[in-house]
């Protein structure tokens, strides 16, 4: 049985939790492989909405076991809400959800120097959730990171914190003037998620090989999106992990032999959280009715999302990074409401159209898209549950978009619940 990634192919806010929620019905292993509690999933299931930016998707789907990997940074109070939440929906999770005991913690430090690093910035700010995301993926690489294994013995965690703390209380006090934070209030404070979190902690690389092994069917979940990638991302407008598809294979301890194929999400239109170029933007009406009709506020943040126009350029990079075989599309919904409906096909940069997507911020900040506009649809496609229900100009264009990006559709939601989507194509074929 295969084992595919699903990866977000814009900026994040894809649509992925409802994607990876469908998806793991055919699924016994869903495992999240990088990023923190920056990023929300929403899944909508017989109506009730449920909000989840840890805990993978597919802990919706009872018998579906759910890994939080190596590859991701952990709040604990964070995910013991989350907890707390499926409780009380009812959701069973004991026996399912496992976290890595190579996954970090993010301690309350981590969060502090977050927000002070975004007011050293200024006008130069990142435009970070402020959950501590990139100081503790930061703390990874200087070594001074806390992993699940050291969080969950007693004696190691203080001694790991006092380590981080000696150290840390000195940028805390003198870069920023913040306060100090003493050992013993953190354990006071943390103690208890260690102990609630302690029975999840496994070895998750012996169970996915395990699974793997077995003949088991994966689906691997990503956060956040191609663009906000680390390396090739819109640096330094970017998270602080690998967003590709490539980044299973660290963040969840597999080779890349192992990985049958790649799923990637699109949505219909574009959208942007935070600062950094953007080149199909809409600042105008058109913006505004689309965020309004596709409710593009954060599923963490709840800040407004950034609007504009699918741009098919950047699409073909994001296909190039992630080795896409098959594209799930979201949202064509809310594009009813727009008569004419345009997509970027190329960029003009100093007057020079191209094709590509520029490798360096500074050119894309000068691009000035080139669109092609087709006809809308005007007509109300949440009740189509198969591609000849579509309307004929719907049709033409999800099928321009497979030539433009040269992947093709295997997938269209036309709404957020579980049911409103149709399936074209196996995605797994």
């Amino acid at each position: 049985m295969p084992a595919y990634v699903i990866v977000g192919m814009q900026w994040g806010d894809e649509g992925k939790g409802k994607v990876v929620d469908y998806l793991t019905s055919q699924a016994d292993m869903v495992v999240r492989h990088q990023g923190g509690n920056n990023a929300g999933h929403t899944v909508v299931v017989g109506g009730k909405q449920t909000v989840l930016h840890l805990i993978p998707s597919g802990i919706l789907h009872e018998g579906t076991v759910c890994i939080i990997g190596n590859g991701t940074v952990l709040d604990p109070q964070v995910l013991c809400k989350e907890l707390d939440s499926l409780d009380a929906s009812g959701c069973g999770y004991k026996g399912r959800l496992f976290i890595s005991s190579g996954a970090h913690v993010i301690m309350p430090y981590h969060k502090v120097l977050d927000k002070a690093q975004e007011r050293f910035r200024g006008s130069r700010k990142i435009g970070t959730t402020g959950r501590g995301i990139g100081p503790a993926y930061a703390d990874k690489a200087d070594r001074f990171g806390i992993r699940f294994a050291d969080f969950a013995d007693p004696a190691l965690f203080r001694q790991k914190l006092a380590d981080a703390l000696e150290y840390k209380n000195l940028i805390l006090k003198d870069t920023f003037h913040e306060e100090p934070m003493e050992v013993d209030a953190v354990l006071k404070e943390y103690a208890p998620f260690a102990e609630r979190l302690r029975p999840f902690v496994a070895d998750s690389v012996v169970m996915v090989h395990d699974a793997l092994r077995k003949g088991k069917r994966l689906v691997f979940e990503g956060a956040q999106g191609t663009m906000l990638d680390l390396d090739h991302g819109t640096f330094p407008y970017v998270t602080s992990s690998t967003t590709l598809a490539g980044g299973v294979c660290a963040g969840a301890g597999v080779g890349p032999k192992e990985v049958n194929g790649v799923i990637g999400i699109v949505k219909a239109y574009s959208t942007r959280v935070g600062e950094g170029p953007f080149p199909t933007e809409l600042l105008d009406d058109t913006g505004e009715l689309l965020r309004k009709q596709g409710h593009e506020f954060g599923a963490t943040t709840g800040r407004p999302r950034r609007c504009g126009w699918l741009d098919c350029v950047q699409l073909r990079r994001a296909a190039m990074l992630n080795g896409a075989t098959s594209i799930v599309l979201t949202k064509p919904d809310v594009l009813t409401v727009v008569d004419t409906i345009r997509i970027c096909t190329s960029y003009k940069i100093n007057g020079v159209t191209t094709m590509d997507f520029p490798a360096h911020v500074t050119d894309l900040e000068k691009v000035v898209p080139v669109y092609e506009e087709m006809p809308g649809w005007n007509q109300d496609i949440s009740g189509c549950r198969a591609w000849d229900e579509l309307p004929a100009n719907a049709q033409r264009y999800f099928e321009r978009i497979e030539s433009l990006v040269g992947v093709p559709i295997s997938i269209v939601s036309v709404g957020p619940g579980r049911e409103q989507t149709i399936t074209h194509k196996d995605p797994f074929a």
